[in-house]
């Protein structure tokens, strides 16, 4: 009997402490540590922060902003690491740089982690911060060497260009153009003139369109309206470049009015007539004509244009021939006496 009780004060001891080493190690723990315990004045440092917890909770770590205690401010927090422990543990190690300008031995203040309500502080190490070796003057120093410095070239110039260089430039520049403008002014002539292109005569453009319109070949794509369109706009655009006459905004009843009102029309209206024909019975009917129509309405089209084009004006005859002229007269007036 007695060896049965102390068998069941063995199970419950053994039981018991494992439940209190599972405990242990589910819980959440924090520690800090430095590289070095002794800093330099001015320098930075690391504190360690490694933390280990479970990584289905969602604890929160607290880490201070601006310092870690009175005399160390915190310059820096660096990126955390996360690694898997295994069992659903996790380590997070993260970095705290810390730097102090003023001498003396300081404990900093523990990181706490906050979880379930529950707050875990870490240790609490010691810094000891150095300070700095400083010339107490006791000693005589001589005068430093005049330093080499680079210079530019607007290092040599006078203080005032320097100062209002800009306005200066400002001023340059606008005396300059009031002076370009008062010279082509005087010269009569206008300043910032671009060379304009050559216009094309209404004869020579007509020929370039109706060529273009040829190439298209429309009428082989069964599109005849717009064939007749292009060509009749062709036709006013001319007669308005040629002769002046506001076709665009004329009927074809107008048109031929005013082509046999015109001295230097009245013979080709025909030409023009047989075109208007045809694209009135297109556009407004909605006739489809013959292939043969529309090379002929084509053909109108161009006769009348050849028709109607500017004559080249006589050239002058030259001094030599009038010479010869008159000394030919001369010598037969002679010869009669």
């Amino acid at each position: 009997m007695k060896i049965l009780k102390h068998i069941k004060i063995l199970l419950v001891v053994g039981f018991a402490f494992i439940g209190i080493n599972s405990a242990i190690a589910s819980a959440p723990s924090i520690k800090v540590s430095l590289d070095s315990a002794y800093l330099l004045m001015g320098k930075t440092t690391p504190l360690h922060v490694e933390l280990v917890n479970d990584a289905s909770t969602s604890g929160q770590l607290l880490i201070p902003k601006d310092s870690v205690c009175d005399k160390v401010e915190v310059l820096r927090i660096l990126d955390a690491d996360t690694s898997d422990l295994g069992s659903g543990r996790q380590e997070i190690k993260l970095d705290i740089l810390l730097q102090s300008f003023d001498s003396g031995m300081y404990r900093l203040n523990p990181i706490k982690y906050v979880e379930g309500g529950e707050t875990i502080s870490s240790n609490q190490p010691v810094l000891k911060v150095l300070p700095v070796s400083i010339d107490t003057l006791q000693t005589i120093h001589d005068y430093a060497d005049v330093a080499d410095i680079d210079r530019s070239f607007i290092d040599y110039l006078p203080d005032f260009v320097v100062d209002y260089g800009l306005w200066i430039l400002a001023i340059i520049v606008v005396l300059g153009i009031a002076a370009y403008v008062i010279y082509f002014v005087t010269k009569k002539k206008t300043p910032f003139a671009f060379a304009q292109p050559k216009p094309v005569p209404p004869y020579e453009k007509a020929l370039q369109e109706l060529n273009q319109l040829r190439s298209e070949k429309l009428c082989e794509q069964g599109r005849e309206r717009d064939f007749y369109t292009r060509l009749t706009d062709i036709l006013r655009i001319y007669l308005q470049g040629r002769f002046g006459i506001n076709a665009m905004e004329m009927t074809s009843t107008q048109i031929r009015n005013t082509l046999q009102s015109n001295e230097e029309t009245r013979l080709s209206k025909r030409h023009m007539e047989q075109v208007l024909e045809i694209a009135d019975f297109v556009k407004f009917a909605k006739v489809r004509p013959l292939p043969d129509d529309n090379v002929r309405a084509f053909n109108s089209a161009m006769q009348f244009i050849e028709d109607t084009k500017p004559q080249p004006e006589p050239e002058p005859e030259s001094e030599s021939e009038s010479e010869k002229e008159t000394t030919e007269g001369n010598k037969t007036e002679t010869n009669k006496k």
